[in-house]
């Protein structure tokens, strides 16, 4: 008896859980659902089914058009430049982003540097993961500056080329 009294919360315990299996034994389960045959499951998703179907069926949307060309650039002063200027030098612009840009046929610094609102929202979606980025690092202000040929300006401003 004195084992019960110094135990008293693990007896109690003991006796709840007990308790507690009795009464879910005694009420029963609720009973489980009746199995449904495969052919009522697919009636049901008849609805379903044509909606897919008719997008199946659609015709595909318009492919989007690269953006054209925002801003000439002066033609290329020797045989190197028809590759177009080094883009990973803007800060925040790096190989990944470069190949993206020459491949929406942005090649030169004048260009990123005639960039409006609306070129940038335009090219933002096309950048996927990398949207916003030409916001955020301030591509048109220091396009403008590699253009115009003030790395002392640009270094100032952005740090060492």
């Amino acid at each position: 008896m004195e084992w019960i009294q110094a135990n008293a919360v693990l007896v109690g315990a003991i006796a709840a859980v007990l308790v507690l299996a009795l009464v879910f034994l005694l009420r029963g389960r609720k009973s489980l659902p009746e199995k449904r045959e495969y052919r009522d499951v697919l009636s049901e998703g008849a609805a379903p089914a044509a909606r897919n179907s008719a997008l199946i069926d659609a015709p595909p949307a318009a492919a989007i058009t690269p953006p054209p060309v925002i801003a000439q650039a002066p033609p290329p002063s020797d045989a190197n430049a028809d590759q177009g200027d080094d883009l990973t030098r803007i800060k925040g612009l790096g190989p990944k982003i470069s190949t993206v840009l020459r491949a929406l046929g942005i090649t030169r610094y004048a260009e990123i540097a005639g960039w409006t609102d609306e070129d940038v929202a335009r090219i933002d979606a096309q950048l996927g993961a990398f949207a916003g980025r030409a916001t955020r690092d301030n591509w048109i202000e220091q396009a403008k500056l590699l253009a115009g040929g003030d790395t002392a300006a640009y270094e100032a401003k952005f740090g060492k080329l």
